[in-house]
């Protein structure tokens, strides 16, 4: 058990970072990481037939990767200006198993351990959406049951530094949510990487990604309905919702191997553990 006043003391390290400087190199692209394609996610049937992954086989797959580690694989980081120098560029902060009366944790709570403008705000959102939730819970003397685990897994791919945290949270009678949220930094540039840096590094096609976007969700849309029609209650996707616009996409990351994963974690905002996922794996 550890005492939950030592939390406290973690978010008030996340705010220390804030007054961190970046740190910044000049970025190149390699000419044979042009040569890196990301393909669909697909599945070798026993007569070599190629078939798609399904949703399901997608989501399993993505619960599989958390296991609160980096994965640098051969990459260099000892260049890198770090924040506390003894520590890996990401690594677990604190973690915490601790079960009372009024509340069950399991917290695996990582620090991007790098200087730096950008790895400071995404410090800082982890310590608004995650961390403080955390402390909330531990001093809470409210009667209501609260179950919380987060865990959370990174990876290197070539310059790209890719964390992401996922909190299950369940309070009271109330549905149980997922909340995810990812990070991507270029180790060179010292910058923030967007999803279409991504897809264009990856040779992709923005409008074909896009269609493959609204695929995923017409789909999962259309089973939630066979669903509701068996009088089950499930989160009514809006396909016409901005948020699955390229342009406003939030979650996404490089996962083993390159692979790229397009989140569309509902929980964030609501009361639900729906996800939708769009994968594309790395064939190079």
């Amino acid at each position: 058990m550890k005492n939950p006043k030592i939390l406290y003391i973690l978010v008030g390290a996340f705010c220390v970072l804030a007054i961190i400087a970046g740190i910044y190199a000049q970025f190149f692209v390699k000419d044979e990481d042009k040569n890196n394609i990301i393909m669909p996610s697909l599945n070798t049937t026993p007569d070599d037939t190629i078939t798609e992954k399904t949703a399901e086989e997608i989501k399993t797959q993505f619960a599989n990767l958390f296991t609160n580690v980096l994965n640098k694989g051969e990459y260099d980081t000892s260049g890198i200006q770090k924040i506390v120098a003894q520590n890996d560029i990401v690594y677990s902060a604190y973690d915490i198993e601790d079960k009372k009366e009024n509340y069950e944790v399991d917290i695996h709570l990582p620090v991007m351990n790098i200087q730096g403008e950008v790895p400071t705000n995404f410090n800082k959102i982890t310590q608004d959406i995650f961390a403080n939730k955390a402390s909330e819970i531990m001093n809470s003397k409210s009667n209501i049951k609260t179950l919380y685990q987060m865990d959370y897994v990174s990876y290197i791919n070539g310059d790209i530094l890719s964390l992401i945290i996922k909190a299950t949270l369940k309070e009271g009678s109330n549905p149980q949510r997922v909340i995810i949220q990812t990070y991507n930094y270029n180790l060179a540039t010292g910058q923030k990487v967007n999803v279409e840096d991504l897809i264009a590094q990856r040779n992709l096609v923005q409008s074909e990604v896009q269609i493959k976007i609204n695929d995923t969700v017409r789909k999962a849309k259309e089973e939630a309905e066979i669903l509701v029609q068996s009088g089950y209650t499930v989160y009514n996707r809006d396909l016409n919702n901005s948020i699955y616009q390229l342009t406003n996409i939030e979650n996404y990351f490089l996962g083993p191997n390159g692979d790229l994963y397009i989140i569309f974690a509902y929980g964030n905002g609501h009361h639900t553990a729906e996800i939708d996922i769009v994968l594309y794996e790395h064939k190079g």
